[in-house]
């Protein structure tokens, strides 16, 4: 059990490098493609790429339920679209590193969240809220108390992710993986294609497809096809608030990211605000304020 714990954070891990750099991905791919145009390639292909796997790999008794699986899969592609969306959309507003760090916050809106479904938090949970919330203050809200239009569809856009989460967190152990990240992909790249084709006219041509082929290889292949099949396969054995801490890493990679590739610079000010999240998302997950060891959470 604890080898399997081990490889389950490693994958995460791995995980959360590929997502933070693929922030870098996504802005370069929207030189030539709108959002939701660079979204439909990319998810389509991530689901492409997943079609040789069902070869090799037979779902197991019980977890290959058709029924089942489209409607979980419908579920979360449809809240894998919100998500994405308003992210892409967000990344021509802001930077790659905002934009990794905003995302990072449904990782202290998981257990909030996790509240309705009856789930309880700790001091840790809102302590590490309230350090969040003084970097996104320090990070995106300017003299005149206005927040940048980017930061604020990003900040929209982790409440979807953290319901992303918890959803995945809930089907992954009843469900074969492979086929539930296929059908979330599929609906998440036609809700795609379908907007772009009405509200990106003349954008979504071979020759612009050509020209955003790395980028959405990036994306596609490694975001998508490899990365959320990672983490399915990966929550199978880590609670979703395990999970979510070592995910949270994803922002620190993603400005990484940004300052080596896109050469975008963060001054004092926002440094300060990366710190107070990124210390935030980690305190929302260890419980440094209990007495007794925490009880492994499971979304439910």
């Amino acid at each position: 059990m604890q080898s399997r714990n081990v490889r389950a954070d490693l994958i995460l891990l791995l995980v959360a490098v590929i997502w933070g750099f693929g922030f870098v991905a996504q802005r370069l791919g929207m030189d030539e493609l709108g959002p939701f145009g660079f979204n439909g390639s990319r998810f389509l292909l991530g689901a492409l790429s997943l079609l040789p796997l069902l070869l090799v790999f037979k779902a197991k008794p019980g977890q290959g339920d058709m029924g089942k699986l489209l409607k979980g899969g419908v579920l979360a592609g449809l809240l894998l679209f919100v998500g994405a969306s308003l992210q892409q959309v967000g990344l021509q507003y802001t930077t790659a590193g905002n934009a990794g760090f905003i995302t990072g916050l449904y990782i202290i809106l998981v257990p909030v969240i996790a509240l309705c479904w009856g789930q309880k938090t700790g001091l840790n949970t809102w302590s590490g809220a309230l350090l969040a919330v003084s970097g996104l203050y320090l990070l995106s809200v300017n003299e005149d108390f206005s927040i940048n239009y980017g930061d604020m569809l990003e900040l929209i856009g982790a409440l979807f992710w953290a319901g992303h989460v918890l959803l995945i967190g809930k089907l992954s152990p009843q469900m074969d993986s492979l086929r539930l990240s296929l059908v979330q992909f599929v609906v998440c790249a036609l809700l795609c294609l379908g907007v772009a084709l009405v509200w990106e006219p003349g954008t979504l041509t071979p020759a612009n497809l050509v020209g955003a082929w790395q980028p959405i290889v990036y994306a596609g292949v490694f975001s998508v096809g490899i990365a959320y099949t990672l983490q399915v396969v990966a929550q199978k054995d880590a609670p979703a608030s395990h999970a979510a801490i070592i995910l949270s890493l994803e922002a620190a990679f993603a400005a990484l990211g940004g300052w080596w590739l896109l050469d975008e610079q963060l001054d004092g000010r926002a440094l300060t605000g990366c710190g107070l999240m990124l210390a935030g998302m980690l305190l929302s997950q260890l419980p440094v304020f209990d007495r007794k060891p925490a009880p492994a959470q499971a979304a439910s």
